[in-house]
């Protein structure tokens, strides 16, 4: 009887674990997904994605979560037409055959209370691969706009484009490429 009563207690602390998780829908309006590539080894391009959406599932007392987040890769703006042609073209994101990348996650990891790492694995031109986006700040707040909770932060991560098949201009323009996602995500 007391072995069931441990059993009985376990799930039930199991339960009210999970009864903490919450979902979170990203805001577009303060997601923001950029890149940073080293062009001919002069300066520094940069461009970023207009169209992403996603959800996240938080659980701050558990220190777990999800996290999905869709990029349109046809929404891919430098500020410079042609090259955002060529960027869109098979060559690089060939959006015509893989109109979408996919960032998805179970495994967060804290440092103390706050988020530190998300791993998971990106998705792109039709390849998947491991990535772990590192925070430089994260937090929750309760928006005064929206009379609800906001989390978000500002992650970064290096990836070496051909591991997803990006192989054009190598070695003259460089294999690694900086990610950096800022994001914020509203509690549903």
């Amino acid at each position: 009887m007391k072995s069931a009563s441990l059993v009985l207690a376990a799930l039930l602390a199991s339960g009210a674990a999970s009864a903490q998780t919450a979902t979170y829908a990203i805001d577009p309006s303060h997601t923001f997904v950029t890149w940073e590539a080293l062009h001919f080894g002069t300066s520094t391009a940069r461009g970023r994605f207009d169209k992403k959406e996603g959800t996240v599932q938080f659980d701050r007392a558990g220190k777990t979560g999800k996290v999905e987040l869709t990029i349109d890769t046809a929404s891919v703006s430098t500020g410079v037409a042609p090259f955002d042609a060529h960027l869109k073209s098979k060559d690089f994101f060939n959006v015509a055959e893989a109109p979408s990348a996919k960032f998805v996650s179970d495994k967060f990891s804290f440092s103390g209370d706050k988020v530190a790492e998300v791993s998971g694995t990106l998705t792109l031109l039709g390849k998947t691969g491991p990535v772990t986006l590192k925070a430089s700040n994260f937090n929750c707040y309760n928006n005064p706009r929206l009379q609800r909770e906001v989390c978000g932060g500002d992650f970064e991560t290096t990836i070496q484009r051909s591991q997803w098949g990006m192989s054009y201009g190598l070695p003259g323009i460089p294999d690694n490429i900086k990610l950096l996602v800022q994001v914020e995500a509203i509690k549903q």
